[in-house]
């Protein structure tokens, strides 16, 4: 999957976290924004609530659920900065994309 079906698809499935605005960073591959509060996922980047910064494979591999979330982040292979609780959600938004 590339990033550009990755939002979209986000986009078809309302990825978000309501009210909050969720930036992941998959650093040279870019950013997708959950923007929860103009209900929509762009690749577009800019401030966030929570910003969660994850290489696109260890995304990929979380998105198959073939790496756990907590054990990425314990392994340092995803960061976290802002808001916490907002990351806690993305297994329900990482669901979505499932389904």
């Amino acid at each position: 999957m590339t990033k550009q079906e990755l939002v979209q698809r986000m986009q078809e499935n309302s990825a978000w976290v309501p009210g909050k605005r969720v930036k992941i960073d998959f650093g040279s591959e870019g950013v997708a924004m959950l923007d929860g509060v103009g209900n929509q996922v762009t690749e577009e980047d800019g401030d966030a609530d929570t910003t969660i910064r994850v290489s696109w494979d260890d995304w990929q591999q979380l998105a198959a659920g073939q790496l756990d979330g907590m054990t990425a982040f314990m392994m340092g292979k995803l960061k976290v900065e802002g808001d916490m609780s907002n990351a806690m959600q993305l297994q329900g938004v990482l669901a979505k994309l499932k389904g």
